[in-house]
């Protein structure tokens, strides 16, 4: 027994310097890599790139090679691009989790940025859908650039008339993740009862109309300057969390969308209807793992509570972008834009995003942002 005790002891201290080590290792930031020189016989491009993890200084504009579209890519000149968490999320390497994927010590791919909207330039041979001039949006891989390579089949979608290249660029993954956390982790139904933690963010402006537009009765918690934007977009109630605690209230609600994470499961749970939902999107900030704390504990609470609680993560799909489309075409969704910036000052609306007072979405404009009607300081919608 005491030879059983004595490994187990063994065991235990070498799993705590094999968690030790590979905290060390997923942790460390790396000093920041020059630009390679480009490859002979391609043709610059401008982008943003981040070659170590840090804040919004370590960004810097350089000249990369101009992508060539292969047989099923479009290639698409970018006139605008918008900021997400995911992008900062990125940009600093946290929580570091996500180093395993994106790179241990420094960013395996140091372009940034992912939602776009722009001209198609050029197609590959394959290419059916799309055609040379046509007006589209989506998210790729380093749309913080003048040009982006995307899949056909991919995110990218014709983009509605009406809206500016800012507004379309506003779309991509704020308005799937609304979508997809409404109507298919949310199972939202016409005449439910919905409250959206966070209402006048990225993510939160696009759920609440989408949620309208669905027919639910929408719940909207903001902040004082922000209640009547909100209930412009088509909220039927709006809690000021500097005044009120939702979590006390007398309403029971069919589905809790969580875009903040500042109020614990069990609070939440409270105003939850007995078989309701609660859909977690965002979190707190934090190096280790962040905006995943809240889904860790509604995992662990789960099996014991009637309630179905998750977090969820948007899937790109292009039939979502097409449906977001036709709801703008339709007058039932706009792009709320907090500010727009030129691309030369990415680092600073990247700086402002992170501050985490945005009402809506932060836009970048590239190039020549043709039929903009956006200003610096703008709130479309």
């Amino acid at each position: 027994m005491a030879r059983i005790f004595r490994f187990l002891r063994i065991v235990f201290v070498l799993a705590l310097v094999a968690i030790g080590v590979f905290a060390l290792v997923i942790s460390h930031d790396s000093a920041c890599g020059e630009a390679p020189p480009l490859p002979g016989g391609s043709t610059p491009m401008q982008a943003w790139a981040y070659r170590c993890y840090g804040s919004a200084d370590v960004l810097k504009l350089e000249s990369l090679g101009k992508p060539v579209p292969g047989d099923e890519q479009v290639l698409v000149r970018v006139r605008a691009a918008s900021l997400n968490p995911l992008d900062w999320h990125y940009l600093h390497g946290t929580p570091y989790i996500m180093r395993m994927g994106s790179g241990i010590g420094a960013p395996e791919d140091p372009r940034l940025g992912v939602d776009f909207a722009g001209v198609v330039e050029a197609v590959g041979s394959k290419v059916r859908k799309f055609k040379i001039g046509d007006e589209v949006f989506g998210g790729a891989g380093g749309a913080f650039a003048d040009y982006v390579l995307v899949r056909q089949d991919r995110a990218v979608a014709l983009k509605p008339a009406r809206l500016s290249f800012e507004q379309a660029a506003a779309i991509n993954i704020a308005g799937i993740t609304a979508l997809q956390a409404l109507r298919n982790e949310g199972k939202l139904q016409a005449g439910q009862k919905v409250l959206i933690n966070g209402a006048s963010g990225g993510v939160g402006t696009f759920a609440v109309q989408i949620a309208k537009a669905l027919g639910a009765n929408v719940t909207g918690v903001c902040s004082t300057r922000n209640r009547d934007m909100v209930r412009a977009l088509g909220a039927d109630r709006v809690v000021d969390y500097t005044q009120e605690d939702f979590t006390r209230g007398d309403v029971r609600y069919d589905l809790v969308v969580d875009l903040v994470g500042n109020r614990g499961i069990g609070e939440i749970r409270r105003v939850l209807a007995a078989d309701g939902r609660l859909v977690i999107v965002g979190g707190p900030k934090g190096n280790w793992i962040g905006p995943m704390t809240g889904a860790l504990k509604a995992f662990a609470m789960s099996p014991f509570v009637d309630q179905q609680m998750g977090m969820m993560l948007a899937r790109t799909d292009q039939t979502d972008l097409e449906t977001l489309g036709e709801m703008v075409d339709s007058g039932k969704l706009a792009p709320v834009i907090d500010r727009v910036y030129p691309m030369q000052e990415l680092p600073e609306a990247m700086r402002y995003l992170e501050e985490g007072h945005a009402r809506g979405k932060v836009v970048v404009t590239i190039g020549e942002a043709a039929n903009s009607d956006s200003a610096p300081g703008d709130q479309s919608h």
